[in-house]
């Protein structure tokens, strides 16, 4: 039976009858809500909400006042006067981009900025139009759709500002490389030394598993957990950072694809044959105009021919526009060149002497994005060099592709080997926002002269 009387040695502790004096002497003095928890050495969980918010707002804004715009347009061309309904759609519309980037706060971490943008922005939106639906509500579905769009496009560019924006405070772990890395960050990155340090001012924590995961640290890491901080090994971390991988460490085994990676590999392949069918009726006519005025200038074959290194290390033909004098191909382009076809340098610097490439499309020879295909004694000079090169050709060649949009044209095998960790993240991070935004960088160089030559 319990009597209330203790085992021996049950409290005995000096520190724990202490412990428990003081805690009930501060606890009868305060009123009983989590400041008192606070006191005793809480940590505090910083706000970054509004900070994460901030890029948004000029795509959360202008979509709000577009929607409630193009709606009552569409009203008033109906020549409805329900102005209460009216009010209520566009409250509705006004409030919905926000309640959008707040739902794309919660995905922040997430790579794939195109997809969540709209899913969520589909989600939310259909939500909303059945709330409408369910208070009997008349709306207009045609207006409705047009402000969907409307909201898709510019969540879409609010989450990529987003994540351009996500400069976190960062903090490294020390261990033996911490100085180097910390350099390659080319930030205001913290090294912390000291295991007892206050890490509440800090949003990601970057670690050194062979160093950190032990018990020594674990008690600094478990609570870097609790308070919300991101504990990261700065080998992600640098590599998304640059976009690249570290062609020294990387190796096959260490690539782990998710079910949405492989399905998207699937579907790539009918995603590039849509694309050449779609585009069909502007590039049949246009690729015809070129090849009569390259032929009306130069005569002789307009089509230019080279070998190339394709998918699983076979060579295949690469079809291009000639866009230099008969005779006179061969060797890196200067401004100026007088080699060049008058009026093709215009056509190089759009890229429309590549046209002919969406036959190897067609042929299943290329993609639209993948790495770009390299002459055979481009490769073979590469692969002397380095034996990973041959690892590019894991996935189909593109007519554009990552390094191509960030790191240009090589011009030697240095040059290669440094675009081959971009082809390497490219096959690392293959996914369909990935392409389309190696789409958007190539079109954004091609017009507006901005990113890679």
């Amino acid at each position: 039976m319990n009597d209330g009387s203790k085992a021996p040695g049950e409290d005995d502790r000096p520190d724990i009858r202490k412990a428990r004096r003081v805690l009930k002497r501060s606890l009868a003095e305060t009123s009983p809500d989590l400041e008192d928890v606070l006191q005793h050495g809480a940590s505090l969980r910083k706000r970054r909400l509004l900070r994460n918010l901030r890029p948004m707002l000029p795509e959360i804004l202008a979509a709000s006042f577009l929607q409630c715009v193009v709606y009552t347009a569409f009203i008033l061309n109906a020549s409805r006067n329900d102005w209460n309904n009216l009010a209520i759609v566009c409250t509705v519309l006004f409030a919905l981009p926000f309640a959008i980037a707040l739902a794309l706060l919660g995905f922040r971490r997430q790579r794939n900025t195109f997809s969540i943008a709209i899913f969520v922005t589909f989600v939310c939106f259909n939500v909303a139009v059945a709330v409408l639906s369910g208070l009997r509500i008349p709306v207009s579905y045609t207006a409705l759709l047009t402000a969907y769009l409307i909201a898709t496009a510019a969540m879409i560019i609010a989450n990529l500002r987003l994540h351009r924006s996500l400069e976190d405070r960062v903090a490294l772990l020390d261990f033996p490389k911490a100085q180097e890395v910390a350099a390659r960050l080319a930030g205001h990155v913290a090294v912390i030394s000291d295991k007892t340090a206050d890490i509440g001012a800090y949003d990601r924590l970057l670690i050194d598993t062979r160093t950190h995961h032990n018990p020594e640290w674990s008690a600094f890491l478990t609570k870097a957990y609790m308070v919300g901080i991101d504990v990261t090994p700065w080998f992600n971390f640098l590599e998304l950072r640059e976009g690249r991988v570290d062609v020294d460490t990387f190796d096959v085994s260490h690539l782990a694809y998710t079910p949405s990676q492989i399905y998207y590999s699937k579907a790539k392949r009918a995603l590039d044959l849509f694309a050449v069918v779609l585009t069909a009726p502007i590039t049949i006519p246009l690729g015809l105009a070129l090849w009569l005025y390259i032929r009306s200038l130069d005569g002789g074959p307009a089509i230019f021919v080279q070998a190339r290194r394709g998918y699983g290390g076979r060579s295949f033909n690469m079809l291009k526009f000639r866009t230099m004098y008969r005779g006179q191909q061969g060797g890196a382009t200067q401004t100026n060149d007088e080699r060049i076809i008058t009026g093709c340098a215009f056509l190089r610097r759009l890229r429309l002497d590549e046209l002919p490439q969406l036959i190897n499309i067609w042929r299943g020879e290329m993609s639209l994005v993948g790495p770009r295909p390299v002459a055979e004694y481009v490769a073979q000079e590469s692969e002397t060099a380095e034996k990973k090169f041959i690892h590019r050709t894991m996935v189909l060649p593109g007519i554009t592709g990552w390094a191509q949009v960030n790191s240009g044209y090589a011009g030697n095998t240095h040059e290669e080997i440094h675009k081959l960790s971009y082809d390497l993240y490219y096959i690392k991070h293959l996914s369909f926002d990935l392409d389309l935004l190696i789409i958007f960088s190539t079109v954004s160089t091609v017009l507006f002269g901005r990113g890679a030559r």
